[in-house]
């Protein structure tokens, strides 16, 4: 969540990123009300605590000046009694401002660009120039349904809609891109990990998709187990609650999980093909680091991405969300949008965020520096989202009669 403690040392600016962030003055206004009640509650708690401490000090000389002794003890008893009830009544104010605060979003680092969504992003750079076809190229799903490689109406038999079933070939390149993924970010330092597909309540409240976006996730009847929205939940979460010694950092994680997402309010968005699905698999990118490395280490993650990309012949570009499109947990971000000739269009295939402290403090994740506990930063990235991987190497290498070739990297694994 966001530092309350800044929250209170610096209303104002801390509330000028949030409004950057689409934060509304209300939800502002409350936040500030909840602070105020608190450090109320907490003053005065702390003005009887200090009371009952100072009474508590004149027993001993009563009892030497044998003074009546009665009197001071109902006094006593009496405050402490206010002790209990200005204390629990200091705790409400803390769990409502907690509970406020675990919906509000990460601030937007300053060089975030302003802007109100997907259209204000800035891009930064672009990598690898277009295949010029000398056809007119077509969308994935017509050459996976004509290669064979997708059943649509299958998935949908066995589930419902937006999931879809891998065939042979199909199958196997999707198995081919997890496992050349995972080893090309192992050999750049990532430690391969595999981590649980179901995760309790609290891993997600630490990463930032508890509370607010319970309605895209999906989740199992009479337990505390949810299914992962993506790696990212396992990963970061295995350091919950720990400090880290500081010669550990950074950790750098990579895993592969299915990643299940209700996809709540996407009606009528990518209905057909695999680019927006239930289930879908994704590589990732996770590090644990020490704040002064946090810029350091994103930018490794969005070059080991760019990368990737361009080991499979993909066209990409490097574009930075602003303010607008920026997600709930992120201070920054930065999409990589892969090419497709069939739409004519980038789409978005991995994207990169660093979330500072946010989801550290959430999920108490810390390091030791020196003689202090410090908050880590953590950091997230596709790499890559495999169904939409498939369906740039399906659009950027099909041939005019509708076959589709295999990039170079690939051949070994398959």
């Amino acid at each position: 969540m966001i530092d309350l403690k800044l929250l209170q040392k610096d209303f104002e600016n801390v509330s000028a990123a949030l409004m950057r962030k689409k934060v509304s003055p209300e939800l502002i206004g409350e936040l500030k009300a909840r602070n105020e009640a608190l450090k109320t509650a907490k003053a005065a708690f702390e003005e009887v605590q200090a009371a009952q401490n100072e009474m508590s000090r004149l027993f001993p000389q009563y009892k030497k000046e044998g003074k009546d002794i009665s009197e001071l003890k109902a006094k006593l008893d009496a405050n402490k009694a206010r002790i209990g009830e200005l204390q629990e009544a200091q705790r409400d104010a803390e769990a409502a401002l907690d509970a406020l605060a675990m919906g509000i979003p990460n601030m937007p680092d300053a060089d975030v660009p302003d802007g109100a969504d997907e259209d204000d992003n800035v891009e930064i750079a672009r990598v690898l120039e277009p295949r010029d076809f000398a056809f007119t190229p077509k969308e994935h799903w017509e050459l996976a349904e004509s290669n064979g490689w997708i059943d649509f109406e299958r998935g949908v038999k066995v589930a419902h809609s937006r999931f879809a079933v891998m065939n042979d070939m199909g199958a196997r390149l999707e198995r081919a891109l997890i496992n050349f993924m995972l080893d090309f970010n192992r050999e750049r330092g990532f430690t391969e990990m595999s981590v649980p597909e179901l995760v309790n309540s609290r891993a997600l409240e630490g990463t930032g998709q508890l509370p607010k976006f319970e309605e895209d996730l999906y989740k199992t009847e009479e337990e505390d187990l949810y299914l992962v929205p993506t790696a990212e939940v396992p990963l970061t979460n295995l350091y919950q609650d720990e400090i880290i010694p500081e010669e550990a950092l950074p950790i750098k994680m990579t895993g592969h999980t299915a990643c299940f997402r209700k996809e709540a309010g996407s009606a009528g968005r990518d209905t057909r093909g695999i680019i927006r699905q239930h289930q879908f698999r994704k590589v990732e990118l996770v590090c644990i680091t020490k704040a002064d490395d946090s810029d350091r280490v994103f930018d490794e993650m969005v070059a080991c991405a760019s990368d990737l990309l361009k080991a499979l012949e993909l066209p990409h570009r490097l574009v930075t969300l602003c303010t607008g499109d920026l997600g709930f947990g992120a201070a920054k971000t930065i999409d990589l949008e892969v090419w497709l000739p069939g739409q004519s269009t980038y789409r978005e295939i991995s994207s990169v965020s660093n979330t500072r402290d946010f989801q550290a403090r959430r999920a108490k994740i810390r390091y030791k520096e020196g003689k202090k506990n410090l908050l880590a930063h953590t950091l997230n990235g596709s790499s890559l989202a495999v169904g939409r991987t498939m369906v740039a190497i399906m659009e950027n290498f099909q041939n005019e009669d509708g076959s589709i070739e295999i990039p170079q990297v690939l051949h070994k694994y398959l």
